[in-house]
């Protein structure tokens, strides 16, 4: 394993200040993952010939984001190898997957993970990074990917993390590996949970079908720190026991203690970031596949969640210590048009959700007072993101619908991009990145 050069670290160091802060988006959702940005330059308007700056295909599939450190973007992608139609039911059979799911379920021969450096300026692409060709990968659902987890920036690193085929630390200014790790589980539908860093740790939501646990390395060695299984569930199969959730890490003022949040199937846990050990939890019910990240409100100190397959719910919940009751220490809920995909996204006072089936809904964040429910055209994967006082929503079909983060529903104007989209977008200053099914584009004013 190499070491860390401390010259590299400081060359980087010394370009971040040069850049706008509205130019880093180190993880998913954007710092904290709170998906707001204050960057500047964003057309409201834009498409294949409207305000597009730059455009660049990729070879793969990946539903992840890209991250930006200000000069260059990352993206993850799987190079496919896929079988004939003979072949596919052939492998799913031995696979001991159930005939009522082969519609649901895609199947490779062979993957290859690759890791793309692209120029934030030009979009021309800088860097091509191989990493491990893997043969006859676990199945995975026809609406996901090999490389859907979205990359985190860690001092100079980038690590991307494929979720059981691999986790890569990479330098970024030298493009070599620094560590590897890979931690073994059966996702069932594939990867989805991305990595968080927070003080130099790792977090690694790995809630698999087979085991369910929340696993913290050193983000500068890959040496694990610790390692907490989830409680038992009630949940029969394991089907019922995986989920995909990406953390949050939290300081809830009543304390001043760093929490880190992994929402999962039955469980949402709040752990000690340093040693693994809970600090409260919530049985919140039969809920399993949790997709949408939480999102945490500094002024009204709750905690906003959505419960994933099942009958989805959406929960404001109070941080607290121990075992958390299920009525008292929610501030309030709702059971209609939740999510099981698309992150609630909170701006102000306001808290949005879209669901997967595209009905918006705008909530009073402290008292969760409905201002207004609308339907948006189309159908959600990726998450909302906000600009400024607006808000945007890019559906599978390849439209992004713009409104105004507003208690009065203020549309104003769907885009037609023509490409599915399936990742979460990415504001910096003077540049609204989308991945598409195809590769990313830029738009600016």
């Amino acid at each position: 394993m190499r070491p860390i050069a401390l010259s590299a670290f400081l060359s980087i160091a010394c370009l971040l200040p040069a850049f706008s802060e509205t130019k880093v988006w180190p993880e998913f959702m954007g710092p904290g993952g709170s998906g707001r940005s204050e960057a500047t330059g964003i057309p409201t308007e834009f498409g294949p010939e409207t305000n597009l700056k730059w455009s660049v295909d990729l070879p793969g599939r990946g539903w992840s984001s890209p991250v930006s450190d200000g000069v260059s973007l990352w993206l993850t992608a799987a190079v496919e190898v896929f079988p004939d139609e003979e072949e596919r039911l052939r492998l799913l059979r031995e696979s001991g997957e159930e005939e009522k799911k082969f519609k649901q379920r895609q199947v490779a021969t062979g993957i290859n993970l690759v890791v793309f450096e692209v120029e934030l300026a030009t979009g021309s692409l800088k860097r091509r990074l191989d990493f491990e060709s893997i043969e006859s990968p676990q199945t995975i659902h026809t609406q996901n990917s090999f490389a859907s987890p979205t990359p985190v920036l860690f001092e100079e690193l980038v690590i991307a993390h494929f979720g059981a085929f691999g986790t890569f630390a990479i330098d970024r200014q030298s493009g070599e590996t620094v560590w590897e790790r890979k931690i073994v589980i059966e996702h069932g539908v594939g990867p989805g949970s991305s990595p968080v860093v927070d003080d130099g740790i790792l977090f690694l939501i790995c809630d698999g079908v087979d085991a369910q646990f929340v696993e913290a390395l050193d983000a500068r060695t890959g040496e694990t720190i610790w390692r907490t299984d989830r409680p038992e569930m009630r949940a029969p199969i394991g089907d019922r026991k995986k989920s995909y959730n990406t953390p949050v890490v939290i300081t809830p003022t009543a304390t001043g203690r760093k929490e880190v949040v992994c929402m999962g199937a039955q469980w949402l846990i709040a752990y000690d970031p340093k040693d693994g050990r809970e600090i409260w939890s919530l049985d919140h019910g039969s809920g399993f596949s949790v997709v949408p990240r939480p999102a945490f409100s500094e002024a009204n100190q709750l905690l906003y969640v959505a419960t994933g397959f099942g009958q989805s719910e959406l929960l404001a919940v109070k941080p607290g210590q121990g075992m958390l009751d299920p009525d008292s220490d929610l501030a309030w809920k709702e059971t209609k048009r939740i999510p099981t995909r698309p992150s609630p996204l909170l701006v102000g006072e306001e808290l949005f959700v879209i669901s997967d089936g595209g009905v918006a809904t705008c909530f009073d964040a402290a008292t969760g007072a409905i201002h207004w429910t609308e339907r948006v055209a189309g159908n959600y994967s990726g998450s909302p993101v906000a600009v400024g006082d607006r808000i945007f929503f890019s559906s599978m079909e390849g439209a992004v619908t713009v409104i105004k983060a507003s208690p009065t529903f203020n549309p104003l104007v769907r885009n037609e991009l023509g490409e599915m989209i399936m990742a979460t977008p990415v504001p910096l200053d003077e540049s609204l990145l989308i991945r598409t099914e195809a590769g990313l584009r830029c738009f600016s004013e």
